[in-house]
């Protein structure tokens, strides 16, 4: 059968992008190749798994690429120098998964000169918008399809097609998606829908077995100019080093929590996560930069890093706002290096000391609410005098003094 030419599938394995290989073949004419991205949080018999479900709905030759350093060196490492955390609580996850995700798949199906570029996002969320913009910006010459979003198929409708061309889907697939990655794992559906449902601890269970038997114990973090590079003295690439995190921290149930916000496309959206390393490794790195850094250098990272993590997580990467924003934020961890420790239990985990060759507070003649050395006592009253100012001129002109 003549086809439309070569459409380059990004693909993870799951209920959507497995639908999306038959029913591109059939209702577009196309012939199916996918990509799969390993951005993390995948072991290899995910990946074999994928791949058999790939071969079995009729892909020949199933192509994994590796984006790990990608996603690290390109947004991970910037989030982190920025604490990026959504709402106060959510560091993440996905966005910068998924950018990297669809601007390797975008490159690749212009490297082979393929006719379409596709994705399995819906159209209710704020994948479809990450995957649109970087294929639009990457590969504009190229049909881009969405199935999924275009015919506004449900995850069940999705099941029972798969099932007529010969793929059972478990029923917890088609109740949750799960989606795992290196900055660590979401999962939606059922009690994320709504805003007044607890999330059960079986939900979370489902992306990260736990082991209520550990014992509490003490990690040590070494940074380098913002970037971790040692777990408890031993020398780790980033990547590594996340990977081993979120390994101990799945295993004591860390990182754990539930994020409600603002969505891409205006509603509002509910998401649960799992990031024991995300989690663990900004507040470790947040700490250390009090120590070294002066309040003026966090108050300003603080802003921008703010909007760098608006216009990640709604799929605006390519902004070059986003470039000058990062250059700030490299700039600011020159200084930030040292040890960090972390105490870790069954359920939790706290962030304790905290050294640096470049410590502000030891750089210091005296010890705050003790000693002084900088100033005498005179100094300081004079200072405290000088300081009220403009409060006492404020009062004075309102007639309160």
């Amino acid at each position: 059968m003549a086809t439309n030419g070569t459409c380059i599938l990004a693909y993870s394995g799951g209920l959507d992008t497995s639908f999306c290989i038959p029913f591109i073949r059939e209702k577009y004419g196309y012939e199916v190749e996918t990509c799969m991205i390993d951005t993390g949080g995948f072991t290899a018999d995910d990946f074999k798994r994928a791949a058999d479900r790939a071969k079995q709905l009729g892909v020949k030759n199933p192509v994994v690429l590796d984006g790990k350093a990608e996603v690290f060196n390109r947004f991970v490492k910037f989030m982190l120098y920025g604490n990026v955390m959504r709402g106060g609580v959510y560091p993440l996850c996905v966005a910068a998964e998924r950018v990297v995700q669809a601007s390797m798949v975008a490159e690749y199906a212009v490297k082979r000169g393929a006719a379409a570029v596709a994705h399995g996002s819906t159209g209710a969320g704020n994948d479809q918008i990450r995957f649109d913009v970087a294929m639009n910006v990457l590969a504009p010459g190229l049909k881009m399809l969405s199935p999924v979003r275009e015919h506004s198929l449900t995850r069940q409708q999705e099941t029972d097609y798969l099932k007529k061309v010969g793929l059972e889907i478990p029923p917890k697939t088609t109740q949750y998606s799960i989606n795992a990655g290196m900055w660590g794992v979401t999962i939606g559906g059922k009690e994320t829908h709504d805003s007044a449902t607890v999330v059960p601890d079986e939900v979370f269970e489902m992306a990260a077995k736990s082991n209520p038997a550990v014992k509490p114990r003490l990690l040590k973090v070494t940074f380098e100019k913002g970037q971790p590079v040692a777990l408890d003295g031993e020398p780790l690439k980033p990547v590594a080093l996340i990977e081993r995190l979120n390994t101990l921290g799945f295993e004591y149930a860390l990182g754990r929590g539930v994020h409600l916000g603002d969505t891409i496309v205006g509603i509002k959206g509910r998401v649960a996560f799992v990031a024991p390393a995300a989690l663990m490794l900004i507040a470790a790195h947040r700490e250390l930069e009090k120590l070294v850094l002066t309040k003026w250098q966090r108050f300003w990272k603080d802003h921008v890093s703010d909007f760098y993590g608006t216009m990640l997580h709604e799929g605006q990467p390519f902004d070059p706002a986003l470039r000058d924003i990062e250059a700030l934020l490299e700039s600011s961890q020159g200084r930030v290096s040292g040890e960090v420790s972390i105490t870790v239990k069954y359920g939790a985990f706290a962030v304790g000391g905290v050294s640096s060759p470049y410590s502000l507070m030891n750089a210091a003649s005296g010890k705050y609410g003790e000693e002084f050395s900088l100033w005498s006592g005179a100094d300081a009253a004079g200072f405290g005098k000088v300081l009220s100012i403009p409060s006492r001129l404020a009062a004075q002109a309102k007639g309160k003094v």
